[in-house]
């Protein structure tokens, strides 16, 4: 397979990664560990993620497998879709105080869909 013009030449050095913040595991790896618990480790959740930030299925198996991290845009668009995306984020940039928050709304939400579905049950007669 020959490159096109708009491909890449040069290759970027080896062994250049993303500082670690905080001892953390490297921001790849965290990614990908959200991404697998959220979606599940499937090609169909591969092709969902995919879909979802309109990005090559190639590139997000490297996300699920850790060797890539995602564009800032495809983070952003990842965080808008995945709590436990958002929430790993905020971990690895210690606003701890900001995944409770998240937590919360997430908890508010099924809560209100709970207590929809409760009544929304038939009224029994007895």
């Amino acid at each position: 397979m020959s490159l096109s013009e708009k491909d890449r030449k040069l290759q970027s050095k080896a062994g250049k990664e993303f500082p670690s913040l905080g001892g953390a595991e490297p921001l790849a790896q965290a990614i990908a560990t959200a991404l697998k618990a959220e979606f599940g480790g499937t090609p169909a959740a591969i092709k969902t993620v995919a879909q979802i930030t309109r990005s090559n299925e190639r590139a997000v198996r490297n996300w699920f497998d850790g060797k890539n991290g995602p564009s800032g845009e495809n983070l952003l668009l990842l965080m808008r879709h995945s709590n436990l995306v958002l929430k790993t984020i905020l971990g690895i940039v210690d606003r701890r105080d900001l995944v409770v928050s998240v937590g919360l709304a997430s908890l508010r939400r099924q809560l209100v869909n709970t207590v929809a579905a409760i009544d929304n049950l038939p009224k029994s007669t007895g």
